[in-house]
C-alpha cells in the first residue's frame, strides 16, 4: 500500500506490505485464531492431558501482545474504508 498525504503513520504500518483488502481481512483472521490460541487454556483445563500436548502456552504474555495488535489491524482495516477504499490503493500501486 502506498502512503498517501492524510494517511496516519499507524494505519501506513499497518499495511505497508499488503496490497488488498482480502490479504488485509486475511492477516486479521490468522491474528485473531492465533490470538485465540495464545491464551492459557491448561489454567482453565489441568485435567486434559491431551491438550497440554497441543496447547504449549501456560502465560498471558503472548495472549496480552496479540490482542492488541487484532484490534490495530482491525482499526486499520476500518480506516482504509472510510477513507480511502481499496480499489484506489490497488490502483495507485499500477
Amino acid at each position: 500500500m502506498e502512503r498517501t498525504e492524510n494517511m496516519p503513520i499507524w494505519v501506513w504500518l499497518a499495511f505497508s506490505s499488503i496490497a488488498t483488502r482480502k490479504a488485509a481481512l486475511f492477516l486479521i483472521w490468522a491474528c485473531g485464531i492465533f490470538a485465540l490460541y495464545c491464551i492459557p487454556w491448561l489454567q482453565f483445563f489441568s485435567s486434559s492431558e491431551w491438550l497440554g500436548s497441543i496447547f504449549l502456552i501456560e502465560d498471558w504474555s503472548w495472549f496480552a501482545m496479540m490482542a492488541p495488535m487484532t484490534v490495530w489491524y482491525w482499526m486499520s482495516l476500518r480506516w482504509v474504508d472510510r477513507n480511502l477504499g481499496w480499489a484506489d490503493t490497488a490502483q495507485a500501486k499500477v
